[in-house]
């Protein structure tokens, strides 16, 4: 139990700082607001934008078996994302503090988020059997992609 001043008051939430899982997972429990924008297309990765201000976007995408991204970073944005149904794999590229060449596999299931940063390389792909839906919310830069192909050594190089 916490004690509470009585002299104590409660600040409205500023939209602009909630984390941006807080917003994905939002945006993932109210299928109403993005239900009609959801696709799957046989050749690719389907997005749709479903929201955008001075300060973020919110994509939703819908995953075929085997569909991916390319290894990649989102420039200076941050943001996150969070599976809705079915299952993603994300693969993270990065170099240790000694200097080696690290990749880090993270299997997400419906539910799950992800943050990422300025510079975070990853991919995601669906590995599973069934189709999956996530929505990404990014900050600071939009939905930017720059390439990377992993190096053994050197890790990350940007393409």
């Amino acid at each position: 139990m916490f004690a509470v001043p009585d002299n104590t008051l409660v600040i409205a939430e500023n939209p602009a700082l909630r984390h941006p899982v807080r917003v994905a997972l939002e945006f993932a429990a109210d299928r109403g607001r993005w239900r009609h924008l959801l696709r799957y297309d046989p050749d690719q990765r389907f997005s749709a934008l479903i929201e955008s201000d001075e300060r973020q976007e919110v994509w939703l995408m819908g995953w075929l078996p085997g569909q991916h991204t390319d290894l990649h970073d989102h420039a200076f944005a941050s943001g996150a994302f969070t599976v809705v149904s079915g299952g993603l794999t994300e693969t993270v590229a990065r170099r240790a503090p000694d200097g080696r060449a690290v990749t880090e596999v993270h299997g997400l299931s419906t539910g799950q988020s992800r943050v990422f940063g300025p510079g975070y390389v990853h991919e995601v792909r669906n590995d599973g059997p069934d189709p999956a839906v996530s929505v990404h919310v990014y900050r600071d830069g939009g939905r930017e992609m720059r390439s990377f192909h992993f190096d053994p050594v050197a890790g990350p190089v940007q393409s």
